[in-house]
């Protein structure tokens, strides 16, 4: 499947809500979401016309893409990652969200690193981060409590993640994660439980659309 690459807000604007797919700027008055509270309208949608009643699949399509499209990723890849969290003991939907979270570039992000999941996976894409000391380079590659994950010696210096790491060290933290300003690199201290992870999704909807 190819990867979207149309406007960011669009997507927001689709799924009704924020998506935080813009960094900072999905907290100020540019946000579109923001500017159109009132408009109650999918994108391209005649003027006037408001949504249509949404089915029982409906509901749950439009939570699994509102959650796809909150980590930036395509179809296969989210499919690929819902069945292993199936094949994991406990309940699939606790587990799938924890795997999401422990993506590089999802960490690379709350830690502070990009102000957007798209940035933070460009980044890693770029070869920037390191894992207890390894260069990884790796995207979905997935963290476990303890690792390290710093940022090589030779990007410590371009100015966007400096000032980044500035910005993150005023930024809340989720606690199941650690980050030195000083040192500009982050720890894993845990796995992060259902009730760490906010994510503005119930997901049990997306466990019954992929069990339908």
């Amino acid at each position: 499947m190819s990867r979207y690459t149309g406007p960011a807000c669009r997507l927001c604007r689709a799924e009704g809500g924020k998506l935080f797919l813009k960094g900072d700027r999905c907290f100020t008055e540019k946000c579109a979401i923001t500017r159109r509270e009132k408009d109650k309208k999918t994108p391209g949608a005649p003027k006037g016309k408001m949504r249509a009643k949404v089915s029982e699949y409906g509901i749950r399509l439009r939570e699994k893409q509102k959650l796809r499209r909150y980590y930036g990723m395509n179809e296969t890849q989210f499919r690929r990652f819902f069945q292993e969290a199936n094949d994991m003991p406990g309940q699939t939907g606790h587990n799938f969200l924890q795997l999401l979270e422990r993506r590089l570039d999802n960490v690379a992000y709350r830690l502070g690193y990009g102000i957007s999941r798209r940035q933070a996976r460009q980044l890693v894409m770029h070869g920037h981060f390191r894992i207890n000391g390894k260069k990884v380079d790796i995207p979905s590659y997935l963290v476990s409590a303890g690792d390290n994950i710093s940022i090589v010696e030779r990007s410590r210096e371009i100015q966007f993640l400096k000032e980044n790491a500035e910005v993150a060290a005023s930024r809340h933290i989720p606690e199941w994660l650690q980050y030195s300003a000083e040192n500009m690199e982050g720890k894993v201290l845990s796995i992060p439980t259902r009730e760490q992870i906010d994510v503005p999704v119930t997901e049990q909807l997306v466990v019954e659309f992929y069990a339908r």
